[in-house]
């Protein structure tokens, strides 16, 4: 099996009403990003920070995978997929890929905050002002926030760089250290995007462009593959 890596963004999720942060009626219209979405928000305002990501939590509990995500996991029978995503949400697993990789954290997780190692399954609970791990520190939403480093990334690039086929979905490429993953593809892979608006990238790659949602995007990337491929669907 030839091996597929995709990188979601938010577009992957906005189909199954997870709300976006940066378009028009996003999260960062309600919230201030240093106000919830950083170490120093953390330090001055805890339980708005748990607030914050206790709504995501109920959203998230609320929401079904989409056909786009679906359509990811059925990809799993004709290639070797790989989901790298930049969303925090568990939708992924939920529509049945089985290779997930979150590169900022999961929402249905807590973290100690003496100890980055004691990682907790909460599933869509809340996180109170209290709730500690077994060395007693308080808990937290086990998220990359703006300004801390990104732990997967390493490897993330490292399932880019041995990808046959790449394709992007739903993110726009403005996310850093995530949106530089395109540059380590290999300069043999195919390079795909998928999105419905105008998204930058590099001048030195060749990358078909599928301008759809992720869901018919999806599909769509789907008869492509399995066409260029000579594969019969199943």
């Amino acid at each position: 099996m030839k091996s597929l890596v995709v990188l979601t963004g938010a577009g992957m999720s906005s189909e199954s009403g997870i709300k976006t942060f940066r378009d028009s009626g996003g999260l960062w219209e309600e919230y201030n990003v240093e106000e919830v979405a950083t170490p120093m928000a953390w330090e001055n305002n805890k339980e708005l920070v748990l607030r914050f990501y206790n709504e995501r939590r109920e959203q998230l509990a609320e929401a079904k995978p989409n056909a786009g995500h679906t359509g990811l996991a059925a990809l799993e029978k004709y290639f070797d997929v790989q989901i790298i995503t930049q969303n925090i949400d568990n939708l992924h697993e939920r529509a049945g890929s089985k290779k997930v990789l979150h590169l900022h954290g999961e929402l249905t997780k807590a973290r100690s905050t003496s100890d980055p190692t004691l990682i907790y399954d909460i599933g869509y609970r809340c996180i109170k002002i209290g709730d500690t791990c077994i060395k007693g520190s308080q808990l937290r939403p086990h998220i990359v926030w703006f300004g801390e480093a990104v732990p997967m990334m390493d490897d993330a690039v490292r399932l880019t760089e041995n990808a046959e086929i790449f394709v992007i979905v739903g993110s726009s490429l403005n996310v850093y250290p995530a949106a530089g993953l395109i540059r380590y593809a290999p300069r043999n892979a195919s390079l795909w995007l998928i999105d419905p608006r105008e998204v930058n990238v590099p001048d030195n790659r060749n990358v078909e462009i599928i301008r759809k949602g992720a869901s018919e995007g999806v599909a769509n990337l789907t008869e492509k593959l399995l066409n260029i491929y000579g594969i019969k669907k199943e």
